[in-house]
């Protein structure tokens, strides 16, 4: 996911989508995740990351740009408020959104890597994506009816997390910092659970949805602040 990528780094050529391995698409990978070696991670991760790989050369072979992948996932993060707009059912088919979104987001980058299309300009174009596509997920939190100042407060403190860590590597700071509790990957599992456990609760009962997204949107607040302390204690770290 994109939550650690580091911009400046890219890989080298354009090869045939066919012909990356997984150990190089691994190395080139951990480049763009501030050296972050998904060899070390957990299975999950492993896992994961192998399965971009693959779904990343299968998109590479058939030609399919980068560029169309990122502006998919964002159409897909745009259809999520529109969506709760139709109460508990529209909120589980926006959680099944995020989801799909999540693996655009995902393929993305694995595309670009194995095709050699891992630019500076499609780190940035990508990060501002994922940024519109929380605000899309917050704002279906919002139209469910959890409080407008809740989940503004926990977008803001989401941003600050990527802005700060985004200035420390400007200022110097050689890694990602830290990798925290409030990283992209944990807003994916927040939304898509807040959003399919408010689409249960309506059902069973009229109003239970908006007690169901408010707690999820708390939750990302209060993930979101602990994450941002985390990475801010290891930005000193690194930079004193």
């Amino acid at each position: 996911m994109a939550a650690t990528r580091r911009p400046g780094a890219r890989l080298t050529g354009r090869p045939d989508a066919a012909g990356v391995t997984w150990e190089r698409y691994a190395a080139s990978w951990s480049q763009l995740h501030g050296g972050f070696d998904p060899a070390s991670a957990a299975p999950v991760v492993r896992g994961w990351v192998r399965l971009a790989y693959l779904g990343g050369r299968f998109l590479g072979r058939l030609g399919v740009a980068p560029a169309v992948v990122t502006v998919t996932g964002l159409v897909l993060c745009a259809a999520v408020p529109a969506v709760a707009l139709l109460g508990p059912v529209g909120l589980l088919a926006g959680a099944a959104l995020v989801l799909l979104a999540a693996v655009a987001d995902t393929l993305d980058g694995a595309v670009a890597v194995v095709t050699g299309r891992a630019t500076r300009l499609g780190f940035v174009g990508d990060s501002v994506a994922d940024r519109l596509g929380e605000l899309a997920w917050l704002a279906a939190f919002a139209v469910a009816g959890a409080p407008g100042w809740l989940v503004a407060a926990g977008l803001a403190a989401s941003w600050l997390h990527e802005y700060v860590r985004a200035r420390a590597a400007v200022a110097g700071m050689p890694d990602i910092g830290a990798v925290t509790v409030g990283e992209r990957p944990t807003r994916v599992v927040v939304a898509v659970g807040g959003l399919l456990c408010g689409g249960i609760a309506g059902l069973a009962h009229t109003g239970w949805d908006a007690g169901a997204v408010t707690a999820a949107a708390a939750l990302w607040l209060v993930l979101a602040l602990a994450g941002l302390g985390q990475l801010t204690a290891a930005v000193r770290r690194e930079l004193r």
